[in-house]
């Protein structure tokens, strides 16, 4: 199976695997599933780093893709237009504005994959498959 994980569910990764709860785990631990990050989740990381509000043995955006693929082998998902278009027709979530958040969501729902997550906001959203990262 396919998954799509949020921002939040990377920086677990990469920081403190604890932080991943047993159910999420277990999908990770399978290799038949096949993991996705979206390149809008690398931008946000590499801005974090940038501004010091996370830590982590990775110094580069270089180093951040290597660990990507070498490490984790989770596979990058750039966007196409068919996103924008998926991301103009969500509804409007109460307090849940989050440009980023809503382009990980169309990316989920236009590739139809499950998306993993922490941010309990995104149940709100119907057409997406969500998993909740409940650590």
């Amino acid at each position: 199976m396919r998954y799509l994980i949020d921002t939040n569910v990377f920086i677990f990764l990469l920081i403190d695997n604890q932080l991943i709860d047993k159910n999420v785990k277990a999908i990770f631990s399978d290799y038949d599933n096949i993991i996705y990050t979206s390149s809008s989740s690398i931008y946000e990381i590499i801005h974090l780093f940038q501004n010091g509000r996370i830590a982590t043995k990775i110094k580069s955006a270089k180093e951040l893709l290597e660990t990507i693929e070498n490490e984790f082998n989770i596979q990058i998902i750039h966007s196409k237009n068919e996103y924008f278009e998926t991301f103009s027709k969500l509804p409007t979530v109460r307090n849940h504005n989050d440009p980023v958040d809503r382009i990980i969501i169309a990316q989920a729902i236009t590739e139809k994959l499950p998306l993993i997550s922490s941010d309990s906001k995104f149940k709100e959203y119907k057409d997406l498959n969500f998993i909740y990262n409940a650590n």
